[in-house]
């Protein structure tokens, strides 16, 4: 991606993610945007790890001096709570019921299926699973545990 190209792409986006955008890579952001339409293989949208960005919150629910918008990527969620790296490079972890809306700012990474780095994480985690679940079930044999009833 030439210079002029990429100051562009970052032209596009507010100022707190352009440095998300910088420390990314500056990747191609083209490929990487919501389809709704069309045939239902080719349809991709949601939120996804590395995505960018900004987030409502319940203004009931935070002190009086916060601010209410949360801006910054997304790491990580569970079923209660979001976990974000917020625009100041802090860690935050927001409860699903504080949020009031998320709005997307841009994809970072592909979507889970054509994000290759991703796959190959999974695949070496499914691995060190098994490996570990194999040596806990040798290191158990013997010492009681084993149920063989004759």
């Amino acid at each position: 991606m030439s210079d002029a190209a990429r100051d562009e792409k970052i032209g596009d986006l507010p100022p707190w993610a352009a440095s998300f955008f910088e420390d990314y890579g500056a990747p191609s952001l083209e490929d990487l945007s919501d389809v709704f339409h069309g045939p239902l293989l080719d349809r991709k949208y949601g939120l996804r790890k590395d995505d960018l960005v900004e987030m409502l919150l319940d203004r009931r629910m935070l002190p009086d001096d916060r601010d209410q918008c949360v801006r910054g990527m997304m790491v990580g969620g569970r079923s209660s709570s979001i976990d974000i790296l917020d625009e100041n490079g802090k860690f935050r972890s927001i409860s699903r019921d504080a949020i009031v809306e998320v709005r997307l700012v841009t994809h970072l990474r592909r979507t889970y299926i054509e994000d290759e780095e991703l796959l190959k994480f999974e695949k070496d985690d499914m691995k060190r699973r098994s490996e570990v679940h194999e040596m806990a079930e040798k290191t158990s044999e013997g010492h009681g545990n084993n149920l063989s009833w004759g």
